[in-house]
């Protein structure tokens, strides 16, 4: 998949992608660091940084910014959108029926990505709310 891209795979950038496949909370950097680091010690925080821009840039990831205390990240295997709550910072993922408008549509913009974030409460935050408002 790496060298698909054009990237040079290496232990470390296989072990933060695998991250992100196998982790599908749509993490910050420091959550990835976190799980790889007990079993990677030469890992540093700043190599996760530079991994997940390098994927990013070669779209293999995007950069989620709903969040803007911490970047996420997501893999992208095909278009979809997010579901953000505000409460509890849970991320979702969500089918997208549309993909990118033709250019035609999108006021003469070659475009080639979408990103759609819906904000709001999940079922737990809404229900917590709920309860505490008849508290």
């Amino acid at each position: 998949m790496l060298s698909g891209r054009g990237i040079r795979p290496s232990a470390q950038r296989i072990a933060v992608l695998k991250a992100l496949l196998d982790f599908r909370v749509h993490p910050t950097a420091e959550q990835i660091f976190e799980v790889l680091s007990p079993t990677m010690p030469t890992l540093s925080l700043t190599t996760v940084y530079n991994t997940l821009r390098l994927l990013a840039d070669k779209g293999v990831i995007a950069i989620l910014g709903m969040d803007r205390r911490y970047a996420r990240f997501d893999y992208v295997e095909t278009p979809h959108a997010h579901l953000w709550c505000r409460a509890c910072g849970k991320v979702v993922d969500m089918p997208l029926s549309v993909g990118i408008p033709p250019e035609h549509m999108a006021g003469g913009f070659k475009l080639d990505e979408v990103d759609v974030c819906y904000k709001g409460l999940c079922p737990e935050c809404n229900k917590q709310t709920i309860q505490n408002n008849y508290k």
